[in-house]
């Protein structure tokens, strides 16, 4: 009797979870699996689809050429990562040619896309105009508020995301603007817990109760890397941070340091030095253009478009 026909067990070409050909019916049968070729593909190099919404970074603050200058360069890492994005920056207190409204570049996206319609056959919006992502490390009710009525104002019918924080990536973030100002021992290893010089970090933060909530989570975070105590605080709460740095005196940390949980734009000027000259500790610097910020701002796009992009935290290391 005549043995089926198939790949034999052990070749490159066998499946056990296949099933083969002349085995009897009702009964699993062997197939061979189709093969890939060479030994390690890579994966397809990922772009923005065609007609896709536009990226907008809505940048709290008042508008300076150096708030431009960092969401000029947020918005680069976000092409970088994802190359054909339509990516613009609209101000919240903006109003001019150099510092366009956010209001202004939402209606300009909507007008586009209205264009696009009405020279397309089907004459159906395949989504938004545009996808608004705050340029904020955590939530501030005032701020966001402000956001959505420019939003209604625009007429745009554009879509909103969250902000950027709490995340493991803004804890990193938070490590490497500390040990760059001398506060912490560089992670060399990545991912590892080290000593610092601080043995307490305050938290600094703006947005009311619900922002130092959030704060405290990426905190937590931090607080496991550096293995400190880490306690979250309100810039624009009167008194909160020397509060906050003779709790952590009171437990037994003795030199303390600032760490801004800020983007930076939305930091009226003055206010990290006076708040550090309250807490008596030194202050590091806002977190700014740091990669992953950019990186963390087109990972909300692409939650909101359904794109699908590489977990953050994997692939190249993090600038």
């Amino acid at each position: 009797m005549s043995s089926p026909t198939g790949p034999a067990p052990g070749s490159p070409d066998f499946d056990a979870d296949s099933p083969s050909p002349g085995a009897a019916p009702g009964l699993p049968v062997r197939m061979p699996r189709a093969r890939q070729s060479g030994r390690h593909r890579k994966p397809e190099p990922l772009a923005a689809p065609e007609g896709a919404p536009a990226l907008v970074l809505a940048v709290p603050g008042t508008p300076t050429p150096a708030s431009r200058s960092l969401a000029e360069e947020v918005s680069s890492i976000a092409r970088s990562e994802l190359p054909g994005l339509d990516a613009r920056i609209g101000y919240v207190d903006g109003g001019d040619n150099e510092f366009p409204s956010l209001e202004a570049v939402l209606a300009q996206a909507g007008a586009e896309q209205k264009a696009r319609v009405g020279n397309d056959a089907a004459g159906d919006p395949s989504g938004p105009p545009a996808v608004v992502v705050p340029l904020l490390a955590g939530p501030d009710s005032a701020l966001l508020r402000r956001i959505r009525q420019a939003m209604m104002n625009s007429g745009s019918g554009a879509e909103l995301t969250d902000v950027l924080g709490p995340h493991p990536l803004l804890a990193e973030a938070l490590h490497v603007r500390l040990s760059e100002a001398g506060l912490a021992r560089a992670d060399r290893a990545r991912l590892f817990s080290v000593g610092a010089p601080a043995d307490g970090i305050i938290l600094a933060t703006v947005g009311g109760e619900e922002a130092v909530q959030a704060a405290g989570i990426t905190g937590m975070l931090l607080s496991a890397r550096l293995a400190v105590p880490v306690l979250a605080a309100g810039l624009d709460e009167e008194g909160a941070i020397s509060r906050t740095a003779e709790q952590l005196r009171g437990s037994g940390s003795q030199q303390l340091a600032l760490a801004p949980y800020l983007i930076g734009p939305e930091i009226a000027d003055g206010l990290l030095g006076a708040a550090a000259a309250e807490a008596g500790c030194a202050s590091a610097e806002a977190l700014g253009a740091y990669s992953t910020v950019g990186r963390l701002v087109l990972s909300n796009y692409a939650a909101a478009m359904g794109i699908n992009l590489q977990p953050l935290g994997q692939g190249a290391p993090v600038r």
